[in-house]
């Protein structure tokens, strides 16, 4: 099998003035994965490593450049999803954690818990070795302006957040043996209540993959995704249409039908093909496509 890999770094409004960090961003990190597969690595190696390098990256609102809640601090979500065995893991509302993808991905190999939030997923954050940041190396210039800004005037516009703030980044891939994986990763919305958990590290929601479907991840506003649970309807509906764009587009349709939903998602097939579609007036994205030896980065409008 021929691997690929498809990412992307949110579905929002991105500015002119974001444009280019961000299709740089999902390069980079598509680059990377793909680096993992090409040695040899598995899908979830490569969604991992994918996904941890947009973390890095500030212009994303995941890890570093993560968002602030209402209650000034930095609430991460992130889950990752191995094909094979269907086996995933999670984390919600964790703080003080640099790379949650990283974390999530322990989680996995775990058999008592797969999804774990706030003191207790970081709590096996420590117990394997992870260390600990404060909240401003998570800050970046822009939210520490933003948080600002709403301690002013204490204006909260959910939908509007998808029409100007940063959000989830996430990534799926198919190895060479024929595996898929995803990952996905997110701050949430900005001033978010304390606690609150949207769909990223619910399983079928903010992603899902399966050998026998394929991998997607999804993004956008995450109360309105788990309704639909896009990640795993995207992944049914692509079993039936043999489309990922299709498959896609046909998901993202049904959220904005039956909930009013704002989104996005990507995919990779079991023939190694990737899709993406959204609602969202942009998304950022880049892919690999082993089998076609077709590259894509840029802005879906």
């Amino acid at each position: 099998m021929k691997p690929s890999i498809i990412v992307h770094g949110g579905a929002w409004d991105i500015p002119e003035g974001l444009a280019e960090s961000n299709v740089k961003g999902c390069e980079h990190a598509a680059h990377k994965g793909f680096e993992e597969l090409e040695g040899g690595a598995s899908a979830l190696d490569a969604v991992v490593e994918s996904v941890a390098a947009m973390e890095d990256n500030p212009t994303f609102n995941a890890g570093v450049g993560a968002v602030l809640n209402r209650s000034g601090m930095v609430e991460l979500d992130a889950i990752v999803m191995d094909g094979a065995s269907l086996r995933y893991g999670a984390v919600a509302a964790i703080q003080s954690t640099r790379n949650p993808i990283k974390v999530a991905r322990t989680i996995l190999d775990e058999r008592n818990y797969s999804l774990l939030v706030a003191e207790g997923a970081l709590k096996h954050a420590d117990e394997h070795g992870f260390s600990r940041c404060s909240a401003e190396d998570l800050l970046v210039g822009r939210e520490l302006e933003d948080y600002r800004e709403f301690q002013r005037t204490g204006r909260i516009r959910t939908r509007l957040h998808f029409s100007g703030e940063a959000d989830t980044v996430g990534a799926c891939a198919i190895d060479q043996e024929g595996h898929v994986a995803c990952a996905t990763s997110t701050g949430g919305i900005p001033r978010k209540h304390l606690g609150r958990v949207g769909d990223s590290p619910i399983i079928g929601c903010g992603g899902y993959a399966d050998d026998r479907a394929g991998a997607a991840s999804a993004t956008g506003w995450g109360e309105q995704i788990a309704s639909v649970i896009l990640a795993k309807t995207a992944l049914d509906l692509q079993g039936q249409l043999s489309d990922p764009t299709a498959a896609c587009r046909e998901a993202v349709s049904i959220l904005s039908e039956r909930v009013d939903g704002l989104g996005g998602v990507i995919m990779v097939g079991i023939d190694g093909r990737v899709g993406l579609y959204h609602n969202t007036p942009r998304m950022a994205f880049a892919f690999i496509e082993g089998m076609s030896g077709s590259t894509g980065a840029g802005i879906s409008l």
